[in-house]
């Protein structure tokens, strides 16, 4: 593990130089934080008018203890859930597709290749430094909607829907799972990649299921319960493995070099 943490500092060090990846780990999060909230402000009381009948089926059951302003107000909130599932994907893709091909680029990666660490040690570093930024700043993002809920809002009991297991599997579990999937896929793409832009623009087509997952939702044709974020978490975690172990093939250390040329 001292490799890992060498390699992951390492990382750190040279990738938060990059004007662009401090934008987009610092701003993205603030502005997914605040488009929910500023929706809700705008919306008033009253949820922006959304009618019982505009709910999904089986919401309304959601509702027992709220008041129907409150209701609305829930709905409203729960449209942004994919938001922080969002975040753990898109972050670590500008992260961790720069991670390889950034070295070819800098001349770097040819002693790194050289020293002793073991390519799973390369790699876990390279993908805990991209995951656990992103990680991090979702879990941040998530604690200040809560507060911002609350303060717009003064409801400890719509605060309590938003704690409750649905929620926080999307976000302290699922979250993570997606930032495991993003950083594989974006490290097999910089693997094979001679530019860091086609690679990063190449590790942003992860996120196109969950675009549409979103706007699914927001179309009324799917509703997010516990059920099926917990057969996201369990799909995740087995697709998560195979991706793992395929990225760890795929970097053959012998021969990427002379691949690149």
């Amino acid at each position: 593990m001292r490799k890992v943490w060498v390699m992951l500092r390492k990382e750190w060090a040279e990738v938060f130089k990059n004007r662009f990846v401090l934008f987009t780990v610092a701003f993205l999060p603030l502005m997914l934080t605040a488009l929910p909230l500023v929706i809700l402000k705008l919306s008033g009381a009253e949820g922006a008018g959304i009618r019982a009948a505009d709910l999904p089926p089986g919401f309304e059951a959601t509702c027992q203890g709220l008041s129907a302003a409150n209701c609305m107000q829930y709905f409203l909130l729960s449209q942004f859930m994919l938001l922080f599932m969002l975040l753990p994907l898109a972050i670590p893709v500008t992260i961790a597709s720069y991670s390889v091909v950034g070295e070819k680029t800098r001349r770097t990666l040819e002693p790194l290749l050289a020293t002793p660490i073991r390519t799973v040690e390369l790699l876990l570093g390279k993908a805990l430094a991209a995951a656990l930024p992103a990680v991090a700043a979702t879990w941040l993002s998530f604690g200040l909607y809560l507060l911002g809920v609350i303060l717009l809002t003064g409801s400890g009991e719509l605060l309590n829907r938003l704690v409750q297991p649905l929620w926080l599997m999307a976000v302290l579990v699922v979250g993570p799972l997606l930032a495991v999937a993003s950083v594989s896929v974006a490290v097999m793409v910089s693997s094979r990649s001679n530019d860091p832009r086609v690679a990063e623009q190449i590790s942003m087509m992860v996120i196109i299921p969950l675009l549409g997952l979103f706007f699914g939702q927001m179309a009324g044709l799917i509703y997010l319960n516990e059920q099926l974020v917990l057969w996201m978490a369990l799909a995740l975690a087995i697709i998560d493995a195979g991706l793992v172990a395929f990225a760890i093939q795929l970097f053959e250390r012998e021969t990427i070099l002379t691949r690149w040329k």
